[in-house]
Parts: C-alpha cells; structure tokens; sequence
C-alpha cells in the first residue's frame, strides 16, 4: 500500500510502498478514506516531540471503513465507518488508568507517533479505543473531529461554567470549539496573529462575537481563555485579560517556551493548566453531542500524496481550518443533506 513515511531524519515524508497491515486479535484493518492533518502531526516531524516510534507512518484523525475484524472484536464489522483518534492503547492498570484517567496513562500508546496512523491507504487499530462517527459529516469533515474537536471540548471543559471565553489561535480546534461553546450560550472573543484576517472572518462565522490580534485586548474582561497557539508568549497575555478567579487552558501537546511574568497576572486566584491527549469518554461524548449540532468544519483537501505540502502550509500559516488528507475511498456524503459544512 502507499504510506507516506517518517524516518527521523528530515522532516519530509517519503512517499512508500509498504506491506499491506494485518489486524490481530482486537484490532480492526481499515481503509483510509481521510485523514486530518493535525499542528501535532508537524510536532512530530519538526522533532518538537522526541519519542516517536522509527519508521513511523504519522497521522491520527483517522476515518476510514472496516474491512476485517481481528478475533474478540464485537463492537465494529466490516463495513462499518469508523474513526481512529490519538489515544490508541492504555495499559488498564497503573494508578491513572484505575482512576479512570487514562488520559494520563503511564504506558500509553498513541496513533501517528508511537503507532502508526492514517498517512496511508490502510492501517490497523485497536477496536476498543475506535470511534462510531456521527454520520451527518462526510469523511473529510469528519476527519477534524478527532483530535481537534475531541481535544477543543475537552479543553472547553476545563473552563467549567464560563460565561466568555477567549480563544487565542484560531484554526482547526477553535473554529469546532467556538461553535460548541456558542451552542451553550456562551459568548466567544477570537485571538488570531496579527493581520490575519482570514481567521478572523473564520472566528466571526463561527460564532464569535469579537475577533482581532493576540497583542489585543479583548472588549471586556474574559472569565476563561483558550490556547491553541503553540506561543508560550501567550500565556501571559491571557493571564492579563482574565477576571479573578479565571483560568487559561493551554489545549496543545507542545508550547514554546513561557517567558516569565509578574505575580500579579496570577494573584486571585488565576489558573494555568494544560489539556493531555483524551479518554474514550471524551471521545463518545464529544461525537454524541457533533451528531446532535450543526457543526460547520472548514476543510481543505489535500491527496494522500501531498502530506508534505499539506504539513507545510499549516507551518506557514497558509490554513484557515483543518487541513485534510484524502484518498480515492473518500466519501462525499452525508446521511442528513442540510449538514452544515463550508468546505474549499
């Protein structure tokens, strides 16, 4: 099959031929129809993040459809569509796992780093930590949903019942998150880099009610802030714009560095914390309530092949939404016809 491999020493993937996957006992083989292409997939080739298994096939916002079941699977069949999201295996036995925080699992396996993922026309993946996707999205909106729809509603969560929130980095997770959170009545302020007002037109359809530049101050005061920009700089920055008591969410895997700042921006109570990968609850609650919203996902599609220009364009900052890897098994349909995408 054609994978698109990272060997470790260039951040260019090598487009290959490899050996078709094989799924084993409680796995699911599928075949790729999309795949997202995620700032975290760009980590991992920049070298940002150090561990990845070597060769390596990236790419964990997986849709596909099931073409054979390993033995003891029970919850998918072939046939099914099925969506393979970061977390790909927990250990079920260290002290996190047992308190119900696999997220943070010691002996976790994760899909496009230390297992391979969706950069090709198949992979395999362990049925329990698989997805049933909402079927009002096509394969290629589905694909953002994965990781930054999963990540941006466990990264809202941690902002708990907060009336405005700030958003700083407006892409992927932000334009999925912003409408989740407007659909709850809250009230959205978009921060995007300076001048880029293409995401600014992004934050404003997606339901914010002010957007503008991270070196802004946002209309009022912010009860929490949202960080998706991996800009340590930032953190500071949405210190400075919340009420006492707020909270900054830093949603990322990697952040640059933090630089230091004064006491005061979080004296009363402030808050800094960051979001780790996800568990299986997130991932089903989060799909439950995209099945029920009218989500609108900006994509733009790039084939299998072009993972290089796709990862590249979002490291220039060329993207507005979520970049999407397709293959010829992508599916354009959606069972609900008024589903609401805007799609270039």
């Amino acid at each position: 099959m054609l994978a698109m491999v990272f060997d470790g020493t260039s951040p260019v993937l090598r487009e290959t031929q490899v050996a078709d996957p094989v799924a084993g006992a409680g796995e699911l083989l599928i075949d790729v129809h999309a795949c997202g292409v995620c700032r975290t997939d760009l980590h991992v080739v920049d070298r940002d993040l150090t561990e990845p298994k070597i060769p390596l096939i990236p790419g964990h916002e997986i849709v596909g459809v099931v073409a054979a079941v390993g033995k003891g699977v029970d919850d998918f069949k072939p046939g099914d569509r099925v969506g393979v999201p970061w977390l790909g295996h927990t250990c079920g036995h260290c002290s996190y796992c047992l308190k119900h925080r696999e997220n943070l699992c010691d002996h976790p396996g994760f899909t496009g780093y230390t297992i391979d993922g969706g950069y090709a026309e198949r992979t395999v993946a362990d049925s329990r930590y698989c997805l049933h996707l909402p079927p009002v999205y096509a394969d290629a909106e589905a694909a953002p949903l994965l990781c930054a729809g999963v990540i941006g509603y466990r990264t809202l969560d941690m902002a708990g019942d907060a009336a405005r929130i700030g958003i700083y980095g407006f892409g992927a997770a932000a334009h999925i998150v912003a409408q989740v959170a407007r659909h709850q009545g809250r009230m959205i302020y978009a921060f995007t880099r300076p001048g880029d007002t293409a995401a600014q037109q992004l934050a404003l359809r997606s339901g914010a009610r002010w957007a503008g530049s991270s070196d802004e101050a946002p209309p009022e005061e912010l009860d929490a802030a949202l960080i998706f920009a991996p800009v340590g700089a930032l953190v500071p920055i949405a210190l400075k714009a919340l009420v006492k008591g707020g909270i900054v969410a830093c949603g990322g895997i990697h952040m640059s560095e933090i630089p230091a700042f004064s006491y005061d921006l979080l004296w009363e109570e402030r808050r800094i914390c960051s979001v780790a990968n996800l568990t299986r609850a997130d991932g089903a609650a989060f799909m439950r309530l995209a099945g029920e919203l009218k989500i609108e996902i900006q994509v733009t599609r790039y084939p299998m092949k072009d993972a290089n220009r796709a990862l590249s364009d979002l490291r220039e900052g060329r993207l507005t939404g979520a970049a999407v890897l397709v293959t010829p098994n992508e599916s354009h349909n959606r069972h609900r016809p008024d589903a609401g995408t805007f799609t270039r």
